[in-house]
């Protein structure tokens, strides 16, 4: 793999890290976003190729079989994600930095992997409380998925010290200035 800079984003869902990785995309043009596989079915207006490589289940434990994946994880049974190898060098190819988007245990994983090269930066709301109310609002979960999703940020947030960085969201422009400064600072490197 040819070499760039890595920055991980990882908290439990409806933290807001996808809304921070956004908006650094959109202010830094040396930064590419990493599209993760996943076996879920799209959400919303979830596009094929721009959010997510939806893929078949079977598709994604091909792909396992053959070590396509940077990292993989079951995060519910039969509900995989991963970061392919070839999205993470297509996209240095480019000359150009990784951003990723994925869950808590894919982010440890990645840092592992990466070493260095990452920065890893762990999205928390100010509690679950508030997270609550943000997948509430977001409108796009049943309530059971609700209910998992509660359940198991509560279980994810004490993974938070495994990460190079905490980015507590509680106001977003904070947010946005405070993941600004962290890049930055990791491109000077």
């Amino acid at each position: 793999m040819k070499s760039g800079k890595v920055f991980i984003f990882s908290a439990p869902s409806g933290s807001g890290k996808t809304t921070v990785v956004r908006h650094l995309l959109s202010v830094f043009p040396e930064l590419t976003f990493s599209i993760s596989a996943t076996t879920r079915a799209p959400r919303g207006q979830e596009k094929n190729a721009e959010d997510y490589y939806f893929i078949s289940l079977d598709e994604f434990k091909k792909r396992i079989n053959e070590d396509a994946f940077v990292e993989y994880e079951e995060v519910y049974e039969g509900l995989f994600y991963g970061t392919l190898k070839s999205e993470v060098e297509r996209i240095w190819s480019e000359g150009k930095h990784v951003v990723l988007d994925v869950d808590v245990q894919g982010g440890i994983n990645l840092k592992k992997y990466f070493q260095e090269k990452a920065l890893s930066i762990f999205v928390c709301p100010p509690n679950v409380e508030c997270l609550e109310e943000r997948l509430r609002a977001r409108a796009t979960d049943s309530e059971e998925a609700i209910k998992e999703r509660v359940a198991k940020a509560a279980e994810e947030m004490p993974f938070g010290d495994q990460f190079d960085v905490r980015l507590i969201n509680e106001d977003l422009m904070t947010a946005f200035e405070n993941a600004e400064k962290l890049v930055t600072n990791k491109l000077s490197e």
